[in-house]
């Protein structure tokens, strides 16, 4: 039987596999969602129906579930070689994917309190593929590692120097599994190496993040101490003035519930009052609906603004990369975001834009743009394979 490699991605209430073969082709993927909740359900990409889960039922027993759908089609008849995780917020612990043991589980949990949403559910997940594969070599791989790189200058916030030494508040970034493929994946279109490549890219789906990326590394990211902060998103309000807190307070509202809010209720749902889905705001704004129109205004206004403050940090830039589930799949917004850059050089080819699946190196620039756009699909569980296959194979057999 071949080597497998099990990527595991937990949400608050969802959990994703996908399994990987020695040369990290993807065999296969499964997907639970509303765990915690009665009407929780789990089903195998590909595979008509899905798999019934208990009420309630919670990580560890969708893992089982799924682990055992795998089994079932003959995708996993033995453990696999390695596990990946994904993990929110490894702080200014890691800089780099690393080897779970006591001491970096203890440390994810100690960066709990930075993201207090997103990492406990990563070590339920964590917990529950150690107990279900004891002696497998289990790796965590960080969103905010990627961003590590960030020079002072761009990770300080402009607050109280104790505030950083004492909690570590600064800005860490988020997405940054993401953003390094694209880093690599840009790089390779362009015949360049990654060390010489500067991009800014955009990671454009429910949640959304920019960066710059100057020769390779991390320079500057939209996200801060929390995925709050940047771009307008789904359900996150993006940036507003911290003033917001006091403003409100002064209405009756709970800093908790201001809170949740921004996080849940905000971004284009909060804008457009109908949903936080792309695709249905632009089917909305075609039939005459004026806030989902000014839901995708604000969006791809703040998304152009932000690529402006981007090429502060670079002394050069080799292609502007939109990537996500919107980055790559709305031509509208790529183009409506676009039209606002046209005093930096920006120019679509609408033929391109419209049809880039079609061409393999997925430039969408026109011959006029003073730099190239291109549009690349994401591959995080591929980094987090890779990542975890390379870690295993420190690993002297016992």
């Amino acid at each position: 039987m071949e080597d497998t490699v099990l990527v595991v991605n937990c949400g608050s209430s969802s959990l994703k596999l996908a399994l990987f073969d020695d040369q990290h082709r993807k065999l296969a993927s499964a997907l639970a969602e509303r765990l915690g909740q009665n009407d929780a359900f789990a089903r195998v990409e590909g595979q008509e129906g899905t798999i019934p889960l208990d009420p309630g039922a919670n990580h560890d027993q969708a893992l089982t579930a799924l682990v055992t759908a795998f089994r079932d089609q003959g995708l996993m008849a033995s453990a696999p070689t390695a596990v990946g995780h994904r993990v929110v917020h490894g702080g200014e612990t890691f800089r780099e994917a690393v080897l779970l043991d006591d001491d970096v589980i203890n440390a994810i949990e100690d960066c709990a309190g930075l993201a207090p949403l997103h990492n406990p559910v990563n070590l339920s997940g964590i917990r529950a593929t150690l107990a279900q594969f004891p002696g497998v070599p289990q790796t965590a791989v960080f969103d905010t590692a990627f961003h590590q790189t960030l020079p002072k200058r761009a990770f300080l916030y402009a607050l109280p120097e104790a505030w950083y030494r004492d909690w570590g508040i600064r800005r860490y970034g988020f997405h940054g599994t993401s953003h390094a493929f694209m880093a690599a994946e840009t790089a390779r279109l362009l015949g360049k190496t990654p060390a010489t490549t500067s991009v800014i890219s955009a990671h454009l789906g429910n949640g959304c993040s920019i960066t710059a990326i100057r020769d390779g590394i991390s320079v500057d990211t939209s996200m801060g101490l929390t995925p709050l902060e940047g771009l307008v998103m789904g359900t996150r309000s993006g940036d507003v003035d911290p003033g917001l807190f006091d403003f409100l307070s002064g209405k009756g509202f709970a800093a908790d519930e201001v809170h949740r809010i921004l996080n849940q209720e905000s971004g284009l749902l909060g804008l457009s009052g109908q949903t936080n889905d792309m695709r249905s705001l632009c089917e909305l704004a075609d039939h005459g609906h004026e806030p989902s129109q000014t839901a995708i205004d604000v969006f791809c206004f703040r998304l152009a603004r932000y690529i402006g403050a981007m090429m502060a940090s670079l002394s050069h830039l080799d292609a502007l990369v939109f990537t996500g589930g919107i980055g790559e799949n709305s031509a509208r917004i790529r183009a409506e975001t676009i039209n606002h850059l046209k005093l930096m050089g920006f120019e679509l080819s609408p033929d391109l834009n419209n049809h880039h699946g079609e061409f393999s190196d997925g430039r969408i620039e026109s011959p006029d743009s003073r730099f190239p756009v291109l549009v690349i699909p994401t591959n995080e569980e591929l980094v987090i394979a890779r990542e975890a296959s390379r870690l295993a194979g420190s690993v002297a057999p016992a």
